[in-house]
């Protein structure tokens, strides 16, 4: 707020205020430096992936379907994805069910790791 007040009173480059929005900036800076280290030791250091159930999430998103449309085209692949949500399965068991692809094909086609790296 200081900051704010002091440069809605100063005027051009002979603002009085700057010593003051200059000292209360730099209390803003030390306050979310300070916050970071503790942050850091407090909550991140230590942490580490449970790659089993990120890989577990990852295979039953159905945002893979996103891979199967250049494939199959929009209207199958809005197909497989409805009727996974609806019946709290995979992709891959859904699109073998309805017989629109082989678990090969799918396996080729959706790869998780191929739809994060850069194109």
């Amino acid at each position: 707020m200081a900051v704010t007040l002091g440069g809605a009173n100063g005027h051009f480059e002979l603002n009085v205020c700057t010593p003051l929005m200059t000292k209360t900036m730099m209390q803003s800076v030390r306050l979310l430096s300070d916050i970071a280290v503790s942050f850091k030791v407090n909550c991140v250091d230590g942490i580490t992936a449970n790659k089993d159930k990120i890989n577990k999430v990852v295979q039953e998103s159905l945002m893979l379907v996103t891979a199967l449309k250049v494939h199959i085209g929009y209207d199958k692949s809005c197909q497989i994805a409805k009727t996974a949500y609806k019946n709290g399965t995979t992709l891959k068991e859904e699109a073998v069910k309805l017989g629109i692809v082989s678990a090969a094909q799918f396996d080729e086609w959706v790869r998780p790791e191929k739809m994060v790296e850069p194109m």
